[in-house]
C-alpha cells in the first residue's frame, strides 16, 4: 500500500512521458503537463469546469480502479490521449474509492473565474495549480470519514539509542495530538492502538523487517519521506510556533527522538495541505509509562475495537458505546483502545461515571442537551484548512449553544452540592469561550444554511443593510421581469409568450414557432431582437430585457460577494478562538462518553471497581460483557457468573478453599465448557476498569495491571510461512520476555499444536517461569491434565475447573469455576455433540478404553513427568479390528447411488427396510 509521497519530477525524462512535448501542446494541457510533472506520484485531478479530468496513465489507472468510461481527447506527441473524469458534485465518492485502494490524489482546482481569464484575452487559460495532496491520513471531508473513528497521520522515528521508536501523530480532521515512545518490542501493539490512517517515516525506518512485518499486517498504507525531515531542533521550533509558546515544558519533557517525529509529521501535513494549517490541539503523552501496555494478538484476541468477523457491533466497543454525539464515540474509541496506568487518573474517571450513576436524572438531561452538539471539532478543523461551508459555521454554533445548555445545568450542580474535581475541571474548559463568539455566528446565520457558500442564502436577513438593499435590488427586478413578460402579451397579442432563462442564455423571451410571426413583423421586429430558433420555438430579447438582465446579475453577484465577506469574517473569528473551540470541544467528547458510561453501568448492573497500586486481582461475580448481552439478545439463558482471585488474598470467594489461593490459576476442564470465556472476561474486566469503567461484577478489587497479554485461540501466518504453532510459541515468546508482577497473563492451550510430550514439556516450563521469573498474576487453561501436579509443587499456582455434570452419556456443561482439576476432558462427548458421525464416535470410545486399559497396564500415571500420558492419546501401537457389517450396511456398501433410477431407490429402500425385521 505505499504510495511515495509527490517529489519534483527529475531533470531528464524518460522518452515515454508525456512531459517531452510540452512544447507542442494546447496551452491547457501544456498546464496540466507542468503540474503533472510536479507531481509524479500522485493521481492528478484536473478540474475543468464541472468535471475533474484525468489524462495519459492517470485516466487509465481510475478508470480500471473506478469502473468509469475511458475515452479520449486530442493528441499528444502524434498519439490519443486517453481521459476519464468525475463531476465535482460526486467527486467525494470517487476519491473515498481511491483512498482506500491507496492511492493518493492531487486536487487542481481553477483559480480564478473563467471570465476573468477571458479579459486577458481569447486563449487565455483559467489559472489551476495544485491546492491539495489528499492521502489516507490527511482526510477531512465527513464522506471521506468514520465519524465515530480518529484517522491518525503517525510520523515514525526509529531511535536507536533509546531502543525503540518514537511516534509523532494527529488528525488533522480535529486537531487531536499525541506524542510519545514505544519499545521495539511494543510497536506493533502501539500501531494497532493508533490504528494510523497513513505512517510517514524515512526510507531506512520502513525497510526495517519488524517494520515492514507490521505494517503489512495491520494493512498500514506508508508514506517515505526524506531522512532530513526528521530534525529534532526544527520539530522543538514547529511546536512552539504552532501552540504559540516559548517553552514546551508546560506539555512535558519531549525526548529528541519525539520531537525528530514531530519534525517529520509537520513538514508533511505542510506539504499536503499547500499552505493551509490545520488545527493543532494541545500534545497529550503517550508511552508505556501512561498506558496500559497492550501487544497486537492481544487487541485481536479481546476483541477490543472490533470482532474477528469485522464486526464493530459485537466487540467490546461496540456493546460499551453509549453516546450520543460522534466526537464522544472517538473519545470513548480511544480510552478503550488506551487504559491508563495511574491510579489517581483512573479513579478520578470513575469518580466522575459515579457521580452519573447516582444522579440519573441529571445524566439523561445532559444527554439530551448533548444529542443537539455537531462536531465542533471537525467543523473548526475544516475552516481552518479553508475546506468549510455554512454549515461548519452553523454546527459551531449549536455546538457552543448545547455547551452553554450543558454548562448551566453542571454549574447549578455544582452549586448545590459539588462536583468531582475531573467534572469541575470540566466545567470550567466548557466555560472556556467567550460568548461573542456564539453570539457572532447566530446572529449572521440564517437557519439551515446550504452546503456550499457559492449557492449563498445562508446570511440572516437583516444582519447586514447593503446585503439586503442588493437582495432587494435582485427581488425588484424579478417583479418587474414578471411586469415585462405581461407587457409583452399584451403588445404582441401572443399569450404564450414567457420571460425565461438559463445558464448558456441568460434571460431571453420564448414563444412557439406559430406565434413568432407577429414578433418579426412591422412594427414589432425593431424591437423583439431574434436570439435562437428551436425546433418548436424561437427565442428573442429586447434592449429594456437586456438592461433588466444586467441589474438582476450585478444585484446577484454584489449580494453573493457581500455574503462571501461575512462568511470570511466569521472564519476569521472561529481561527482566532481555535484553542478555546478545541476546549469546548474536548470537554463535550468527555461529557459525553462520561454519561455514556454510566448508562451502560446503570442498564447492565456494573460495579465500580477498587485500583490501588497493589498485585491483587479479586473479581467477584464476573461476567464476560459481550457474551452477557448476546445472550440476553437470544434469549439463551442467563450468564453464569465466576469468581477469580489471583494474588494472596486471604478472603477466598465462596466455596473455595486455600488451594485455591495463589497467583496463577490452572483451568481445567472439557472444551465448550466456558474456559475461553472465563479467560477473556477477566482480561476485559480489568482493561475497562482502567479505562475508568465501571465493570461486570458484583465486586471487583484490581491492583493496576502495567501489560495485558491475551493467548486464546489458534491461528497460523502462512504468508511468513509460520504455522499454527509458530504463531503460538512467538506469542508465548514475547509474553515470558516482557511480563512483570504487575501484568495479567491469560494463556489457553499452550503446547497443543505439536506431539503430546513436546507440547507438554513446554506448557510445563511455560507455568514454571511464570510462577517464578514473571511473577505475574495468570490464568492458564489447558487440556494437559497432568500440569495440575504443580499446584503441589509451586507455591502460588492453584487449580480450578469448570464444573460439568454427566447423564446417560451425555455431559452438560454448568459454565461454574469450582477449586479442583479435572480428570477428564470428554473429548468424546464434545465430539458428539458437534455432529460426528455415530459410527466414528462410538469407534473413538472403543479406542480411548483400549488405550486406558493399556496405559494402566503398563503402569501408566505415575508421579514423574516423563511416566504421565496426554488424557486420551499414548504412543503405543493398537491392533484395532474392525467388527463385521451388518446385512443393512453391507447392502449400501454394495449400493450405486449415481447408477440408480427412481424405481431401483424404491426397492432398495424396500429391501434395507425387511433386512431390518
Amino acid at each position: 500500500m505505499s504510495r511515495k509521497v509527490a517529489q519534483p519530477p527529475s531533470a531528464n525524462d524518460g522518452a515515454g512521458s508525456p512531459t517531452r512535448g510540452i512544447a507542442d501542446a494546447t496551452p491547457s494541457m501544456t498546464r496540466f503537463l507542468e503540474i503533472k510533472a510536479a507531481n509524479p506520484d500522485s493521481i492528478l485531478w484536473y478540474r475543468m469546469g464541472d468535471f475533474y479530468e484525468l489524462f495519459f496513465e492517470d485516466a487509465v489507472k481510475v478508470s480500471a480502479a473506478l469502473g468509469i468510461v475511458l475515452t479520449k481527447r486530442g493528441k499528444h506527441l502524434g498519439q490519443e490521449i486517453p481521459m476519464c473524469g468525475v463531476p465535482v458534485v460526486r467527486a467525494d465518492d470517487y476519491l473515498q474509492r481511491l483512498i482506500r485502494l491507496g492511492y493518493r490524489v492531487a486536487v487542481c482546482e481553477q483559480l480564478e473565474d473563467p471570465r476573468e481569464a477571458r479579459k486577458r484575452g481569447s486563449k487565455a487559460v483559467v489559472r489551476r495549480d495544485v491546492v491539495r495532496l489528499v492521502t489516507p491520513g490527511t482526510l477531512t471531508e465527513d464522506t471521506l470519514l468514520d465519524a465515530k473513528t480518529r484517522n491518525y497521520l503517525t510520523a515514525l522515528h526509529a531511535v536507536p539509542v533509546a531502543g525503540g521508536f518514537a511516534l509523532a501523530s494527529l488528525d488533522i480532521s480535529t486537531g487531536e495530538f499525541e506524542v510519545g515512545m514505544a519499545g521495539g518490542e511494543d510497536l506493533a501493539g502501539e500501531l494497532a492502538r493508533l490504528a494510523p490512517g497513513e505512517i510517514v517515516a524515512s526510507g531506512d525506518t520502513l525497510g526495517m523487517p519488524q517494520v515492514k512485518r507490521w505494517l503489512d499486517a495491520l494493512g498500514i498504507a506508508s508514506s517515505p519521506v526524506a531522512a532530513a525531515s526528521f530534525d529534532a531542533r526544527a520539530g522543538e521550533r514547529a511546536l512552539k510556533e504552532r501552540l504559540q509558546v516559548a517553552d514546551l515544558g508546560a506539555f512535558g519533557t519531549f525526548s529528541r527522538g519525539e520531537l525528530a517525529a514531530v519534525a517529520a509529521l509537520i513538514t508533511y501535513v505542510d506539504l499536503t495541505q499547500i499552505g493551509h494549517r490545520p488545527v493543532l490541539r494541545t500534545p497529550r503523552r503517550t508511552g508505556p509509562d501512561a498506558i496500559l501496555v497492550i501487544d497486537a494478538a492481544t487487541r485481536a484476541s479481546l476483541e477490543l475495537i472490533k470482532s474477528t468477523s469485522g464486526d464493530r457491533r459485537s466487540c467490546l466497543l461496540g456493546i460499551m458505546d453509549h453516546t450520543v454525539t460522534a466526537s464522544g464515540a472517538r473519545e470513548l474509541a480511544a480510552r478503550v483502545a488506551s487504559p491508563l496506568k495511574d491510579v489517581r487518573a483512573i479513579n478520578g474517571r470513575l469518580d466522575c461515571v459515579s457521580f452519573f450513576v447516582e444522579h440519573d436524572a441529571l445524566c439523561e438531561l445532559l444527554r439530551d442537551q448533548l444529542r443537539k452538539a455537531p462536531d465542533i471539532a471537525r467543523a473548526t478543523s475544516r475552516l481552518a484548512l479553508q475546506r468549510g461551508g455554512p454549515r461548519d459555521l452553523d454546527a459551531i454554533a449549536q455546538g457552543l449553544a448545547a455547551s452553554a445548555a450543558v454548562g448551566v445545568l453542571l454549574k447549578s450542580e455544582s452549586e448545590k452540592m459539588g462536583l468531582p474535581a475531573d467534572l469541575e475541571a470540566l466545567l470550567q474548559r466548557l466555560a472556556d469561550i467567550a460568548e461573542a463568539v456564539h453570539a457572532g455566528l447566530a446572529s449572521a446565520l440564517a437557519a439551515d444554511p446550504p452546503h456550499l457558500k457559492r449557492d449563498g442564502g445562508f446570511v440572516r436577513a437583516g444582519f447586514r443593510n447593503d446585503l439586503d438593499e442588493a437582495r432587494g435590488l435582485g427581488a425588484d427586478s424579478r417583479r418587474i421581469l414578471v411586469a415585462l413578460e405581461t407587457k409583452y402579451v399584451e403588445a404582441t397579442g401572443v399569450k404564450a409568450l414567457k420571460v425565461r432563462h438559463n445558464n448558456i442564455l441568460g434571460y431571453y423571451i420564448e414563444v412557439t414557432q406559430l406565434n413568432a410571426k407577429p414578433l418579426q413583423s412591422p412594427p414589432l421586429d425593431t424591437l423583439f431582437r431574434h436570439k435562437q430558433t428551436m425546433a418548436n420555438a424561437m427565442r428573442f430579447t429586447t434592449p429594456e430585457l437586456v438592461e433588466i438582465e444586467g441589474r438582476i446579475a450585478s444585484a446577484s453577484e454584489r449580494a453573493l460577494a457581500i455574503e462571501i465577506e461575512v462568511f470570511n469574517e466569521l472564519a476569521r473569528m472561529v481561527h482566532a478562538n481555535e484553542a478555546a473551540l478545541g476546549h469546548v470541544a474536548g470537554a463535550l467528547a468527555e461529557l459525553d462518553h462520561l454519561c455514556g458510561l454510566a448508562t451502560l453501568a446503570r442498564e447492565h448492573d456494573y460495579v465500580r471497581p477498587a485500583i490501588d497500586d497493589s498485585t491483587v486481582f479479586d473479581v467477584r461475580g464476573g461476567r464476560h460483557p459481550v457474551v452477557e448481552l448476546a445472550l440476553k439478545a437470544s434469549k439463551a439463558g442467563a450468564f453464569i457468573e465466576n469468581d477469580c482471585t489471583l494474588g494472596s488474598k486471604p478472603n477466598l470467594p465462596t466455596g473455595f478453599d486455600e488451594q485455591a489461593a495463589g497467583r496463577l490459576w490452572l483451568v481445567t476442564g472439557p472444551n465448550m465448557a466456558g474456559k475461553s470465556t472465563f479467560l477473556r472476561q477477566n482480561a476485559l474486566i480489568a482493561l475497562m476498569a482502567q479505562m475508568g469503567s465501571f465493570v461486570p461484577a458484583r465486586s471487583a478489587h484490581i491492583g493496576v495491571v502495567d501489560r495485558l497479554f491475551s493467548r486464546v485461540g489458534a491461528s497460523d501466518d502462512l504468508a511468513r510461512g509460520r504455522s499454527t504453532f509458530m504463531v503460538e510459541m512467538v506469542e508465548t515468546a514475547g509474553i515470558l520476555n516482557q511480563a512483570t508482577e504487575h501484568s495479567l497473563v491469560i494463556l489457553d492451550e499452550i503446547g497443543r499444536g505439536t506431539a503430546t510430550f513436546d507440547g507438554l514439556s513446554i506448557a510445563w516450563a511455560t507455568v514454571e517461569h511464570l510462577h517464578e521469573v514473571n511473577r505475574c498474576r495468570a490464568l492458564f487453561a489447558t487440556h494437559f491434565h497432568e500440569l495440575t501436579q504443580l499446584a503441589g509443587r509451586l507455591s502460588e499456582v492453584a487449580n480450578v475447573t469448570v464444573d460439568v455434570k454427566e447423564w446417560q452419556d451425555e455431559i452438560v456443561f454448568l459454565h461454574k469455576i469450582k477449586p479442583g482439576a479435572a480428570d477428564r476432558s470428554y473429548g468424546i462427548q464434545v465430539a458428539k455433540l458437534a455432529g460426528l458421525p455415530r459410527r466414528v464416535v462410538r469407534r473413538a470410545g472403543e479406542v480411548l478404553a483400549r488405550l486406558e486399559k493399556n496405559n494402566r497396564r503398563t503402569g501408566g500415571g505415575g508421579s514423574t513427568l516423563e511416566d504421565l500420558p496426554l488424557f486420551a492419546t499414548m504412543p503405543v501401537a493398537v491392533e484395532v479390528k474392525m467388527p463385521p457389517m451388518s446385512a443393512v450396511e453391507a447392502a449400501l456398501a454394495e449400493a450405486r447411488p449415481d447408477e440408480l433410477t427412481p424405481k431401483a431407490a424404491l426397492e432398495l429402500l424396500y429391501r434395507l427396510k425387511a433386512l431390518m425385521v
